[in-house]
């Protein structure tokens, strides 16, 4: 937990790519020929040029934007062995299809699914082999590209993102292993090795895991009994793989996805924070400017911080093109500041803005950046008051 006079402030994770880098990816994506050495220069100046801009607008705990990474979690098609490619229609399922909210909304979300970019997604895998990590080279070149682009700032403090076994339970099928959990841990053992490799070159590790929350949307016959017996083995599975880390060099972070959608059947965090505090970090990243969940601040006058944990509330949105205010920013900073104490909150989104490489991101690159530069107002103005 950082120790500070101030609030400090951070993100989510995922940033806007240069759109010629996007134009790159989705070339290799489709598997045409791309100059692979052209495409690495790509993605390196990308990464100081997000970073150099993140330190700029004076973000404190900054990233790589994830500008190597074909999204949050389709990225380990490159990192996990003991995968195939999915065929038919399993290979074209999206997060929405058969969800509480797709049920509820069916002519929204056939519209958002028309309005998708052809051949912007990556493909789906299925599991046909013991799984191993194959990815060293790549996670390698990720911390190689930061250590690169923070050479050339100030102090600025930073982390990289890596999925969580859930979620790449939830995007790659299993039909290898005998169970669930079988297939959860060997996940879970797997990733293990990029955890480690991210921790060791003196990055902090944020573990993205929307599915810890998320899921019980995806599942309409899931009651909430149900949802917290299904979380209990996913985080028993991530603190497998968190063995040995310490637990400040790790941030949680979960949300529900990039879904500017109604989102009336978002999972309510009071269901299921007591699973999330038993994730071995020293800080939780989640949603709280959206409007669905901006009220569930009051939950923390309830259930107990543990201590030497830290909160990472969001106080900027991914799900309005609106740029939030500086002084509403700051009265949600000094919200939870009052609950759990000031040095225990530190100013973050509410999920990234740039889940996978698009011409079209949902948030125009401008706004994003706008955000941020409120976000920094915000936590200097809830400062000047929490610290007078």
């Amino acid at each position: 937990m950082p120790v500070a006079d101030r609030i400090l402030t951070t993100h989510v994770g995922s940033l806007p790519r240069p759109l010629a880098l996007v134009e790159l990816m989705l070339a290799r994506q489709a598997g045409r020929p791309v100059d692979e050495a052209a495409y690495a220069a790509a993605v390196g100046k990308a990464v100081e040029d997000v970073v150099a801009r993140q330190v700029a607008l004076g973000i404190d705990v900054v990233s790589d934007g994830e500008e190597s990474k074909t999204s949050f979690v389709a990225y380990v098609n490159e990192r996990l062995g003991g995968f195939e490619p999915e065929t038919g229609q399993e290979a074209r399922r999206t997060s929405f299809d058969g969800s509480r909210e797709h049920l509820s909304f069916p002519e929204f979300y056939a519209r958002h699914a028309q309005g998708r970019a052809p051949g912007s997604r990556p493909p789906h895998l299925r599991c046909t082999g013991p799984i191993t990590y194959i990815g060293r080279a790549l996670v390698e070149t990720d911390i190689a590209n930061l250590k690169a682009a923070l050479a050339k700032t100030k102090g600025a403090a930073a982390f990289i993102p890596a999925v969580a076994p859930a979620s790449i339970e939830n995007w790659q099928r299993n039909t290898y292993y005998k169970s669930d959990e079988e297939y959860l841990f060997a996940i879970a053992d797997a990733m293990a090795v990029e955890y480690r490799a991210i921790v060791d070159a003196g990055f902090l590790l944020q573990v993205d895991d929307p599915s810890i929350v998320s899921h019980y949307t995806k599942m309409p016959d899931l009651d909430h009994a149900g949802m917290r017996k299904w979380a209990e083995l996913r985080v028993a599975a991530l603190n497998h793989a968190l063995k040995g880390i310490p637990e400040e060099k790790v941030r949680h972070h979960t949300c529900y996805g990039i879904n500017m959608g109604p989102r009336v059947h978002d999972l309510e965090l009071k269901h299921i924070v007591e699973v999330i505090l038993r994730i071995r970090a020293g800080a939780y990243s989640f949603e709280a400017a959206n409007p669905r969940h901006e009220h569930e601040w009051r939950l923390w006058e309830e259930v107990k911080l543990p201590e030497g944990k830290a909160l990472i509330p969001g106080v900027i949105s991914h799900t309005t093109v609106l740029v939030e205010h500086p002084e509403l920013i700051a009265e949600r900073l000094m919200r939870y500041a009052k609950v759990v104490g000031r040095e225990r909150v530190i100013a973050g989104g509410d999920c990234g803005f740039a889940s996978h490489p698009s011409t079209e991101p949902e948030v125009h690159p401008s706004i994003v950046w706008a955000k941020f530069e409120a976000m920094v107002e915000g936590a200097r103005l809830a400062s000047k008051q929490l610290w007078a």
